[in-house]
């Protein structure tokens, strides 16, 4: 795993050297050719097109995280919706940055305490909502999945790491990651996320079943 920083000049900055050693910096023309899956690609907003350049690292398989020079809830929003995972300021302190990496090359996401409220509150009367009149569409879904597919689903949409899906259902992590591939296709979600915004209601009525 590589972490890129992917500035207008190209140029790496001190702290981010700081934070990760091997470090590459690189330029938005050539980021996306670059880029392996499982790569971090840390992303400023001074580039002219990073909104575009999300979708397009992602599509490789890598981790975006994106960094504002004037961090504000809008344009995180905007990033997590195109697809990243992570939003910093520009200039966080390199002991920051290692823990947002952690954070995001382990299927979490990271943005600022104050949206993360906003966001598990809003979260939270929107899953309230669709308690009502949902329960068919979500069934829906299930039935979209094998018997094992729906037992990881539901693991995962109440807050189960791949290591204690695996342990719950006797696979290995492997196999939990296997799994979560085909019900990320087959639900059209892109990560935990979604799948658990999703699923949450029915997670919660199934909860003995598996």
């Amino acid at each position: 795993m590589k972490h890129w920083f992917v500035t207008a000049d190209g140029r790496l900055k001190a702290r981010w050297e700081s934070a990760f050693p091997a470090s590459m910096a690189t330029t938005p023309d050539k980021i996306v050719d670059q880029v392996q899956p499982g790569d971090v690609a840390w992303l400023t907003t001074m580039v002219e097109n990073w909104s575009e350049l999300i979708p397009a690292i992602t599509a490789n398989s890598a981790i975006v995280v994106i960094l504002s020079y004037v961090p504000n809830d809008r344009e995180a929003l905007k990033a997590l919706d195109l697809g990243a995972r992570g939003y910093v300021h520009t200039l966080a302190a390199p002991d920051v940055l290692i823990q947002v990496a952690l954070v995001v090359t382990n299927q979490g996401i990271w943005v600022g305490q104050e949206l993360l409220a906003k966001v598990v509150g809003g979260t939270f009367k929107a899953l309230q909502k669709r308690q009502q009149g949902a329960e068919h569409q979500q069934s829906d879904y299930l039935n979209l999945l094998t018997e094992r597919e729906r037992g990881v689903a539901l693991a995962v949409a109440r807050g189960a790491t791949n290591k204690e899906v695996a342990r719950q259902l006797d696979i290995t992590e492997r196999t939990v990651k296997a799994h979560l591939s085909a019900i990320f296709k087959k639900l059209a979600v892109r990560d935990r996320l979604q799948l658990i915004l999703k699923l949450t209601p029915v997670a919660e009525r199934t909860l003995e079943q598996f």
